[in-house]
This record gives C-alpha cells, structure tokens and sequence, in this order.
C-alpha cells in the first residue's frame, strides 16, 4: 500500500499555510521536503508520519492537525505501579488494555491515525476509536512498552490525553446496567418470538390433527412466559412494589398488575384447558417495554453526571523526600508530606506554602478569576491552580479532609429538592384509579346480574385490555428523541425528565463570566506602535503569566515562544515584569508602570514598557457569546430575566441595556448570595433556571428549578447541573425551550392516541368477550403507532425550530 502524501491533498495547501495544521504561517516559518510548517512541532510530526508510511493522514481531512502541537508534559507518574494499576482497564503478563480521553480528537484523520499506532510502537497491538466519546482504547504488550511510553507518543504526534483522577475512580456499573437490560430484552424477544409462531394456528383456526396439540402448544407458551416474567419484567414488579410502599401510584403499577393478571389467566386457562391465553401479549408487552427503556439509556450514555471533585484534580503529584523528586499517587497524599506544585498546576489538598512565590487562581472555587498572592507560611486551600513557577507546599490535610471537599459536601451545595413531576407521573396516578375503577365496576356488573363467570372474565380482560403499554411508551419515546435532537445541538440533559420541567420554565438567571461572555471572542486593538521584535518580547514575557488578560494578549499576538523570561514577577491585579533577551519589559496599568493616570476606552488596558521607554496600550474588551442580544430579547417577551455574577460591577452599563430593569442584575454575590437569590424567586412562585459554570454555582444550579453548566469542554462542568449546553449552542437556547414544550405538546397528543386504544379494547373486555387474537392485535398495533407517530411528530417540531 502507498502512504505518501497524495497530489491532491498537496494541492489543497496554500504556501500560506502550515501543511500539517492548516495555520496561517507566521513570519518564522519551518521546512521539510518542500512542505512549509508553522512550528517545529508540525515539521516533527510530519517526519515521524512519512517516516512511518502513515502519510494518507492527510487525505482524510484539510486540517487533520488542527490542534496545534504543545511541549511534552512530564509523564513520571505512569511508571508509578500504584496509578498504572488504577488506570488500565485490564492487565496480565503479556497485555494491558487502557481507555485514554483525547480531546483533540475532531476528523476523520484521526480516526485513521489513532488506528494505526502500532505502526509507531511496534508494542501496540491494535487500537479503536469511540468517535463520540473521543476515546481511543489501546491495548499493548507490557515487554515490548509501557503505559508511559505510549502516552508520550500519543502527545508527541499532537494527542495528548487528559488524565485526571476520575479516570482512577472509574465506575462499572453504568456498562453492568445496560448488559443486563440488552440480556433482558434478547429473552423477551427470543420468548415473544417463540409465543407467536406457536400462537398463529390459535389466530387462524386450527384444523384436527392441530387441535390435538393445542394443550402442548399451550404448556410450551407457559413455558416460554416463565423467563419473561420472572427476569425480564422484575423490575416493574419491585418498582410497584416500592412506591406501593411509600403509598404513591406510578405508571409501573398498572403495568405489573397487568403483566400479573395476564400471566394468572393464562395459566388459569392453560391448566383447565379452557382457552390459549394471553402469553403472546404477555411477552410483546414486556418486550416493548424494555426497548423503550433501552433506547433511554443510549441517548445520553456518553456524557458522565457521576462527576466530583477528583474529575478536576491531577492523578498524582510530585513529593519531595529529602531534595529527591518522586510521583505518588493523590490517593496515597498524607498529612505532612511535602509537594512541588508547578506553574499551572492545581493544588490538590490544603497545605502550607514553605518555598517560593505563590500567586494563585482560585476561579474554580470561587468564579473570580483574579489571581490570589499568598506569603510563606499562610496556608493554600486545595483547588487553586499556581500561576507563577513552582513552590513547595507541606500538606496539612488529606485530600478527602480539604477545604475544597468541605466546601462541595456543604449543606448549601447539596440541597436538595422535590424530583422533578412529569406527565407520566401525573397521568399514571389517574389512570390508575380509574383502571381499577373500571375493572370492578365491570365485574359488579355481571355479578348483579348474576353471571359470575362473565365477571371474573370481564375484571381480568380490563386490566389486560386496559395495562399501559402504548402510554408507557408515548413519554419515553417522544422525550428520547427530544434528547436526541438536543443532543445533536450540543444541549446534554441529565435525565429525560428535564425536558419537561424545561417546558415549564418561566424565569431565567445568567451568571456572568464564562457563561454569557466567549473566553474566545475578546476583542483586542492597541494604541502605539510595536516593532516585531518588540511584540516578540511582550508576547514572551505574557506567555509566563496564567491571568486571563494575558493570556488573551499572548493569544492576539500569536508569537511562536522565542526567548526565556528572566526575572519575571507578578504583582495580583496590577502587572508583569521581567527580562526578555536582556530588555526589561513591563506589561500591566499604569501604576505598576509609574506612569500618571491614562485616560483609557471602555475595557481592561494592558500598558507596555520596554527599558524604561513607554510604547503605548492594549485595550481588551469582553464580548458576549454569539447570539446573545438576540437570545435575550427572544426570552424577554414572555419570561423573566436576571443576572447574577460573581464580579465587580464595572460592565454593569453595558448589559443593562439586555435586561428588562437594571434592578435585576447584581454583581458581587458569593456563592450563598446566589442560592438565596434563587430561592427567593421561587417563593414569589416562578419556576427558575440557572446557566452557571464553576464550582461556586453549585449551589445556586441545585437550588434552581433547573440547573444548565455552559462550558466550551463537555468533559468539564459542574456536577450540580441537570444539563450541560456547549458553549457553541448558547445562542439556540429559545430554540431549546420551544423544542421542550413541543415534545410535551406530542406527549399529550400521544397519550389521546392510547386512549382511544384502550376505550376501542374496553369495549369488548367489560362485555367479557376479549380474546386473545383481539388483545394480540390491538397491543402491537397500538405501540407501533406511538412509536412512529412520537418519533416522526418531535423530528417535524425540530425542523420547524431550526434544529434539525
């Protein structure tokens, strides 16, 4: 096979851009073979693949490596026996199997790429994709590699996977779940299969030497019916059971007394020999039943709600043990060890800063994303992130003791509150009294006129007739595909439920940082003049500093890294400083830079200062997300709107002009301010959602009717959400809402459509005529309507609302 790099892709590139990541090229530019590179990272990247026969990488995609490539992190820690055991799936002798997170993962290009890694590392056995998941599962033989090994290949070719603490704590009991329910669901339909083919000479007629195996047929179905109720529906009986329990009525309990009473009468009619009884509705319900739960469950399986504090911490960290350097495992963290946190690094359990400059952000606990100077000797709460070089810490509380797990576990930010009621809930509730109602006035009936065969005939048929398949259906069919379409629009829901409780929604409340502003779309001018080399120098000394002016500064410059800043400090809120291929450069306000007051335009300014020489001013101002304008207006006409942030108040006039009255934002709340500002709405009687991000939201997206996290990266968001919504989606969020109550609309047009299914069987069960060949066509009928019209009418609703 031909792997070099085909004429055609080649075409595609334009001397302006990189050849491997597609990047416009920069004045310092690299090249190999005739290809032109934005950075010795491509360049390398592309040797390693043409030296390797995987050149058709570049054929499946314009930009197969359009993330660009980092510097290899430092991967020690996977040679530590204690983290390689957490983190592989499987392991022996000769093979260990492990499942990476990529989140660069984007084309087809790496799809093929990431299957052909045994062509890099011959250890490599073979590797597949989860395109969805963007995971890739390796296995490889232990003497020809190592875990670490093929990490640090993955990064070095642009894949680096991100490994946090929630891979070592994975949970198996999702995948346990969905195989025993597929098990269940092969038995039904193997069963339901079985019942029918036996069943037809009873639909049709059956001729003599037929008749003379009716009784056999009849013991083989009862045979067939055992598995089916005793396994496969179990569930609907313990469900009914436990809500019997608590004295509440849910849609499980009409459906097991009617699996119940289909399999007593059948037996009852099967042992006496006086008909076939209803094993075939019998196993068709039940196995319908259980599809429509299964096809809940894919909807959303990919996206994990079962997240805490450990997804955001690293899976170990560096001791120190008299000067020697070691990588252990955070579990094994104890009090009085002694760590080196490095720049960018999140701190993992609260301890004493004994060595050097510690400036810290604490935007994951606190939303503010201003920077914290700490001092030796002053303790450093776990899950603040190091800005500025290492420091050496001594751990004074183990990770599960730290403030930070306080702080997650506080009664504020674990509140709960009623589970969300759904029109099943309501509907079942009803329906089941009226069932029971029916079924006994109809056997009182026959009784009076003294017929109590008719009777007992007619009370069974009732509840056969009358069990709730095609309503047991209609709400997890329509909410499924609703998920389904949300899904593909970047809107991931926790639970089916929230689609109705989204429906109901009268009133929205906006955090303010990361949720309504883009951390990409900052707009960025500067009023002077800078030279190349002296843009060079700035973009080299910003590149240094975690806040997040500079790095949008070092992002607008776009300076591949050049020369290693000396002496570099950071004074919090105020500038940086250091020395840049011996020029001393100062970015920052204009009091860290000695100079007067500048008047300056709206937005945060970043002076610049090299030797001494002031050469002019940044201006950055913060954009709203895409679509918002629009957004609020479109949710202004008939809801509530309000904002609530954790930041000073200095935007305040450019957002008042979104919201109705200027009343209703406020600025300056902590995270209690913003879970009592909730609950206050509630009081007034509003149904109240909350878009939030960040830990310090917890409490108040727990409180909130319902809770949205908006992130840029699904993988990381608060874990007190009922959903997630992808940065990019925001602008669709009335979309959302209207899509919401469509699918109710169809789940009530649904529900009129099995009830008239079941007032047609009535008919015939309260005259005690029903048979089986009526009760045989009437369920399966009735259940694939609902699935075609629920299915069909919620894709038509999306198109009308532009999601599809």
């Amino acid at each position: 096979m031909d792997n070099s790099i085909p004429t055609s892709v080649e075409a595609t590139k334009t001397a302006a851009q990189c050849f491997h990541c597609g990047e416009t090229l920069s004045a310092k530019t690299y090249r190999l073979a005739d290809k032109t590179f934005c950075c010795e990272g491509c360049r390398m990247v592309y040797e390693i693949l043409s030296a390797n026969n995987l050149g058709n990488y570049y054929a499946y995609n314009d930009r197969p490596g359009s993330t660009r490539i980092k510097p290899v992190a430092n991967f020690d820690y996977l040679d530590v026996e204690q983290v390689i055991s957490e983190l592989v799936d499987y392991r022996d002798e000769r093979i260990s199997i492990i499942t990476l997170y990529i989140p660069a993962i984007h084309c087809s290009s790496c799809i093929w790429l990431l299957e052909h890694l045994y062509q890099l590392d011959g250890g490599i056995v073979k590797s597949r994709i989860d395109f969805l998941k963007k995971t890739v599962s390796i296995t490889f033989r232990n003497e020809n590699t190592s875990l670490k090994k093929v990490v640090e290949m993955l990064a070095t070719i642009g894949y680096e996977p991100l490994i946090s603490l929630q891979d070592m704590v994975k949970e198996k009991q999702a995948d346990r779940s969905e195989r025993r329910l597929v098990t269940k669901i092969a038995v039904a339909g193997f069963c339901f299969g079985n019942v029918m083919l036996l069943s037809f000479p009873d639909y049709f007629g059956m001729a003599a030497f037929e008749r003379e195996y009716a009784n056999f047929f009849g013991w083989l179905n009862l045979g067939f019916s055992l598995p089916v109720v005793l396994f496969s529906g179990r569930d609907y009986f313990s469900s009914a059971w436990t809500n019997l329990r608590a004295k509440r009525l849910n849609l499980d309990f009409p459906l097991a007394l009617g699996i119940a009473v289909m399999f007593i009468r059948s037996i009852y009619e099967i042992v006496l020999q006086t008909g076939a009884g209803f094993v075939d509705t019998l196993c068709g319900l039940v196995f319908f039943l259980l599809v429509g739960r299964w096809m809940q469950q894919r909807t959303f399986h990919h996206i994990s709600f079962e997240r805490d504090y450990r997804s955001y911490f690293p899976v170990a960290v560096t001791t120190l043990n008299e000067g020697v350097e070691l990588s252990k495992p955070l579990a094994a963290l104890k009090t009085g060890d002694r760590i080196m946190v490095r720049s960018m690094e999140i701190i993992p359990a609260d301890a004493m800063l004994l060595k050097g400059d510690a400036q810290v952000d604490f935007s994951f606990v606190t939303g503010e994303s201003e920077p914290v100077s700490k001092v030796l000797g002053e303790v450093i709460y776990a899950g603040g992130r190091q800005l500025s070089g290492s420091i050496e810490l001594e751990v004074i509380k183990p990770v599960s003791q730290s403030y930070l797990t306080q702080l997650w576990n506080n009664d504020a930010f674990v509140k709960t509150r009623e589970g969300i009621r759904t029109f099943s809930d309501t509907a079942s509730k009803y329906f089941s009294v009226v069932l029971l109602l029916v079924a006994f006035g109809s056997a009182g009936f026959w009784i009076y006129f003294g017929e109590p065969d008719k009777a007992l005939a007619a009370f069974t048929a009732v509840l056969i007739i009358a069990c709730p398949c095609a309503l047991a259906l209609s709400s997890p069919f329509t909410l499924a595909a609703a998920i389904s379409i949300f899904d593909k629009n970047g809107f991931y829901l926790k639970n089916t439920a929230v689609v109705e409780e989204l429906a109901r929604i009268d009133t929205f409340v906006f955090d303010k940082t990361g949720t309504i502003t883009s951390p990409d779309a900052a707009s960025l001018s500067f009023s002077g003049q800078l030279s190349p080399l002296q843009q060079q120098m700035v973009c080299d000394l910003a590149r240094n500093s975690g806040h997040p002016l500079s790095r949008e500064l070092t992002r607008h410059l776009n300076k591949e890294a050049l020369y290693n800043a000396d002496h570099y400090t950071e004074k919090i809120g105020r500038g940086i400083s250091g020395t840049i291929n011996g020029n001393h450069v100062k970015l920052g306000s204009s009091a860290f830079l000695g100079l007067p007051l500048k008047n300056s335009p709206a937005g945060s300014s970043i002076h610049v200062m090299i030797n001494d020489e002031y050469l002019g001013q940044f201006t950055i101002r913060q954009q709203w997300r895409p679509g918002f304008k629009s957004l609020v207006q479109n949710l202004g006409r008939w809801a509530d709107l309000h904002l609530l942030s954790g930041d000073k108040s200095h935007e305040k006039s450019s957002l008042v002009p979104f919201f109705e009255s200027a009343s209703k934002l406020h600025f300056d709340q902590s995270p209690q301010d913003k879970l009592d500002y909730i609950a206050a709405l509630q009081d007034k009687g509003k149904k109240v959602l909350m878009f939030g991000d960040g830990l310090n939201d917890s409490g108040a997206l727990k409180q909130s009717d319902l809770g949205i996290a908006v992130t840029d990266n699904i993988n990381n968001f608060s874990p007190g959400c009922d959903a997630v919504l992808d940065g990019a989606s925001f602008e669709k969020i009335p979309a959302f809402v209207q899509q919401a109550k469509d699918a109710v609309k169809v789940i009530h047009m649904s529900f009129a459509i099995s009830l008239a299914y079941n007032v047609a069987g009535l008919s015939f069960a309260v005259q005690g005529t029903l048979s089986p060949l009526i009760a045989a066509i009437l369920m399966p009928v009735s259940t694939v309507t609902i699935i075609i019209f629920t299915t069909l009418s919620v894709r038509a609703f999306a198109r009308k609302n532009a999601l599809l």
